[in-house]
């Protein structure tokens, strides 16, 4: 028996027994050769008189050799697959020469991420750029150097440095740092996790972008798997906040807390007099807590103003909540602008770039990816993303079924299907190996629109003769918040969905959000409808970029001092497709 059991449940890739392998090293060797000397002489054609025949020859071999190699990767998949992740990397390989590109992985993600971490750790971390057709944007040099240069703050200043221990002594003296107490340089931002997986992938990647500008080394609320279900970020230290951090309550955290941002202003403990003191001339609390959830007041989103952002600078600990992508927030506050300017020239990829920094599937999560990107999607020449959500306990629907099924087709994402009792075609079908696939995978709650889309497409022959299959990893019927087994599934398909060439999203989704900034997709967003016994009219639009949107933006000009379209101030940052009163950042126009 082969070696290739292995306990249920295991990320362990099965290997072949020794004898198979080196067997199929030289079988391999010799397949080649074969294919080359075959091929060679048929394309040998007498010379002229006087011309040396021996360059043709060796084109005709070079031709061979990659034919042969076209012809042998799908013996390369059997022999190695099991060993290493390698079907993903020769399927993709065989597709792309059949294709006539080259496929390019670039597992440092133009600088994007450093070298150098252990990858038996994080096996995503360099192997997930293989996974992927398409290279994504590439970062500015001068958000690669910022990135590097963070990572060394917070190498100096994160848990287990003598710089934390003194900063933790000073929360629990309940002053703010003074000259001679501790390092200077070491201030910290706390990212409160809760909420679906989505929101808490947003918030976390919002808190690093706020961070990053304000010079604070990021800590990340282990609540709810957050150290499970991701790899650290940070080469050389963590970015999970210690379980022994002072403020034991801070989960608990809420718009009536009286150290929050707005109610300390309003009871003038601080004040835009503030801005440029001394620290030890006016005293400043020891922490301050930002409220930005959806339920926050104008008073909290007074955080996006300059006058409350010199208020906040030297305070040396803030706790941060927030369930929504607050990013195009950021780029309101003037004293930011600049600065955002320079680290993302394309302000459309800011999530794309972050997340791809920030969120790195913990190894047991990228073994459900990769086992099922290699079973499912990896032999398509397309694949199709359809992401379904399903608010509240809403029953399965009729009409949302005909708005994704008229959304793709309709956009050519997936092939019309021909009537019920036609033949499938009046020519001969062409060969298998030349039959071009599709690969459509769902992620919903619900099972019944996979199971429905299945049906349609095994039941009648599609239009142009494309062979499509349709697959759904997982059906949880129903969100469980803060269920590890439902957050793996849903942290697994995420990733999935980022993995497909053409992205269909259901509005309003943090879930889809997430999928299209890690993919580098501009997605077809599905409307949802005012009622919902009607289909809408289209059904679907592609979206203005791959930028997640802004659920809960201040209403609030800070410059003039008075409620404003905030989607109006500056070119960047423009109302949502799918949230008509969102924030959205959108490419240069």
């Amino acid at each position: 028996m082969l070696r290739r059991d292995v306990e249920a449940g295991s990320d362990t890739v099965a290997v072949p027994p020794r004898k198979t392998r080196q067997r199929s090293a030289g079988s391999v060797a010799g397949h080649w050769l074969r294919h080359a000397e075959a091929a060679a002489p048929a394309c040998i054609r007498r010379p002229m008189k006087g011309l040396d025949r021996r360059p043709r020859r060796w084109g005709c071999a070079a031709n061979a050799v990659l034919l042969a190699f076209i012809i042998t990767v799908p013996s390369l998949v059997v022999f190695f697959g099991a060993r290493t992740s390698a079907p993903a990397v020769w399927i993709n390989a065989a597709n792309a020469l059949r294709r006539g590109s080259e496929p390019a992985h670039d597992r440092l993600l133009g600088g994007l991420l450093a070298d150098g971490v252990d990858e038996r750790s994080c096996h995503s971390r360099y192997q997930s750029a293989m996974y992927r057709r398409r290279a994504g944007r590439q970062p500015s040099p001068y958000l690669v150097s910022k990135l590097r240069r963070h990572e060394a703050l917070q190498r100096r200043c994160g848990p287990g440095t003598a710089a934390y221990s003194h900063a933790q002594e000073q929360l629990r003296s309940g002053k703010n740092h003074a000259a001679g107490t501790g390092s200077p340089e070491c201030k910290y931002l706390v990212s409160i996790s809760y909420r679906g997986l989505g929101n808490r992938i947003l918030a976390a990647a919002s808190a690093f972008l706020y961070a990053v500008l304000t010079d604070r080394v990021l800590l990340v609320d282990p609540s709810n798997e957050m150290g499970e279900l991701f790899c650290e970020p940070f080469p050389g230290t963590t970015w999970v906040l210690p379980p022994d951090f002072p403020l034991t309550s801070y989960t608990n955290f809420s718009i009536e807390t009286a150290e929050s941002h707005a109610n300390m202003v309003k009871n003038k403990v601080i004040s835009p007099v503030d801005v440029g003191a001394v620290s030890s001339a006016r005293e400043l609390p020891a922490f301050a807590y930002i409220h930005l959830d959806h339920d926050a007041t104008g008073e909290d989103k007074q955080f996006y103003c300059d006058e409350d952002q010199s208020v906040l600078r030297d305070i040396r600990w803030l706790v941060m909540r927030t369930d929504s992508y607050i990013v195009p927030g950021l780029f309101l506050v003037m004293a930011f602008q600049e600065e955002l300017g320079m680290l993302f020239p394309e302000p459309d990829t800011v999530f794309h770039h972050l997340g791809r920094y920030l969120f790195h599937p913990s190894n047991h999560v990228w073994g459900l990816v990769a086992r099922y990107h290699d079973a499912y999607l990896a032999a398509a020449d397309q694949r199709v993303g359809i992401q379904v959500r399903v608010f509240g306990s809403a029953p399965n629907s009729p009409e949302l079924l005909e708005q994704i099924t008229t959304c793709a087709q309709k956009e050519g994402l997936l092939p019309e299907l021909l009537a019920e009792g036609l033949p499938a075609a009046t020519t001969p079908p062409p060969a298998p190996s030349r039959r071009r696939s599709k690969a459509v995978l769902v992620t919903s709650l619900k099972a019944w629109y996979y199971d429905k889309l299945k049906g349609m497409y095994w039941e009648r022959a599609t239009v142009t003769g494309e062979a499509v299959g349709v697959h759904q990893p997982s059906h949880e019927e129903y969100q469980h918040f803060g269920a590890r087994s439902h957050d793996t599934k849903a942290w697994a398909e995420i990733y999935l969905l980022s993995l497909t060439d053409v992205l269909v999203t259901s509005g309003f989704s943090t879930f889809g959000y997430v999928a299209q900034g890690l993919g580098g997709l501009t997605p077809w967003v599905m409307f949802k409808p005012d009622n919902g016994s009607v289909v809408p009219n289209p059904p679907c639009g592609r979206d203005v970029s791959m930028e997640p949107c802004f659920h809960a933006p201040p209403f609030y000009d800070c410059r003039i001092k008075q409620g404003a379209d905030t989607g109006k101030i500056v070119p960047q940052v423009q109302h949502c497709k799918d949230v008509s009163w969102g924030l959205k950042l959108v490419p240069p126009s």
